[in-house]
């Protein structure tokens, strides 16, 4: 595969639209953006409720991902002017989902500029200094994760009057509901802890962010989500995200018979004891009979070497995000997930299939005494706004 490099001339300087994304699944959600923009996809929302979507396009592509009648023309009219960076982590298993991703992207006719933004010390400035130019000349700004440091550095240079944030799953609920609350911008299970030396000195760069972000006479903000938005700030344009370039592009997945298990990060970042993680997941398999346990691209080698030995599950790390994978197929007739973006992904994007989506509750014994404070709360939350799902009581462990 041929990446674009980062570097100058390497992207048109009169790219009107820039995506930055962090992770695969910012790249898919930007994919979908673009496809429901050009196509008028999606429900809109301003404040006053949904309106119904236009129609989609009708072509399946196949679970080869080979192009169908209505995707030969080439890329669409807001494809034609959209660059996507990638500010690539250093993560190995996120690097790889990200290099797949980007040949979908390619596919799709979008210009990709790939960026070592972490490689070394003095990558950001690098990575920074050789995207000035294309930032002050973009009209719109399209971004995976509001949160990113790096994000809100370069939401400082940029003139552009159109910003979109996309999905990055369940975070997404908790920006739109900070920048109502007028809120300092922090993820949710960092919340309630006091702000460390990097995040103070960090602190006019975030400040200026989430003014950036916050709609104006002179700028648009647009949300571009499948998650629930329960607090819209005045102003902020929301837009309905029901995977339809995903569905057009994928499957229809085959359906075996068996259950496939999603796996979550929440142990890697402290909120979960990792015990009863493993118990949680050993008592889930066998009561449902999973054979599969997708892995979080976040989750760690040893915890899943541990997962395979102690449950028998079969460990699948997926080279692309889930809500594609399952697309693709096969998938199990159930799948089983604990509170996490894909209970509100994956109806939408399998719809249409007879596959059922079910979501154990997070037991508050499970949580670290590290845990933030908002953590059960937000969980909670996550699963009760989940629609067509099936909700399972959490599970007694150990």
């Amino acid at each position: 595969m041929s990446l674009r490099a980062g570097s100058a001339g390497s992207t048109p300087h009169g790219s009107r639209t820039l995506a930055f994304v962090e992770s695969p699944v910012q790249l898919l959600n930007v994919l979908e953006w673009a496809h429901a923009r050009s196509l008028g996809g999606g429900r809109e929302a301003s404040g006053t409720g949904p309106v119904p979507a236009r129609a989609r396009r009708a072509a399946n592509l196949g679970a080869t991902g080979a192009r169908g009648a209505a995707g030969a023309a080439g890329p669409s009219a807001a494809g034609a002017d959209l660059t996507l960076v990638v500010l690539s982590p250093t993560d190995p298993m996120t690097r790889g989902q990200l290099r797949r991703m980007v040949e979908l992207a390619r596919d799709e006719g979008h210009e990709v500029r790939w960026e070592e933004a972490r490689g070394g010390p003095a990558a950001p400035f690098q990575t920074i200094g050789g995207l000035t130019r294309l930032l002050r000349g973009a009209e719109r700004i399209v971004m995976g994760d509001p949160f990113s440091r790096y994000v809100q550095l370069l939401l400082t240079i940029t003139r552009a009057r159109d910003l979109v944030v996309v999905d990055d799953g369940t975070a997404t609920m908790e920006f739109v509901a900070q920048l109502a609350r007028g809120e300092r911008l922090v993820r949710w299970h960092r919340k309630g802890g006091r702000p460390g030396a990097r995040d103070l000195l960090f602190a006019p760069v975030s400040g200026a962010a989430r003014r950036r972000l916050t709609p104006s006479a002179s700028r648009r903000v647009e949300v571009f989500s499948s998650m629930p938005i329960e607090e819209t700030p005045d102003g902020v344009t929301v837009t309905a995200n029901d995977f339809a370039w995903t569905r057009a592009r994928f499957g229809p997945p085959r359906i075996t018979a068996g259950a496939d298990l999603v796996g979550t990060s929440l142990v890697e970042t402290g909120v979960v004891d990792g015990e009863r993680y493993l118990n949680a997941v050993r008592t889930l398999a066998r009561a449902h009979g999973a054979t599969r346990y997708f892995a979080h691209r976040r989750e760690s080698a040893d915890k899943l070497h541990r997962l395979a030995a102690e449950t028998g599950l079969e460990i699948v790390r997926p080279d692309l995000p889930l809500e594609v994978i399952a697309r693709r197929g096969p998938i199990g007739r159930t799948v089983l997930s604990f509170p996490s973006t894909v209970v509100h992904t994956l109806p939408l994007a399998l719809a249409g299939t007879d596959v059922k989506v079910a979501v154990c509750d997070i037991d508050p014994a499970w949580l670290t005494a590290t845990a933030s404070p908002r953590a059960q709360g937000f969980l909670s939350g996550v699963t009760g706004t989940a629609r067509d799902v099936h909700r399972l009581a959490a599970v007694a462990t150990a």
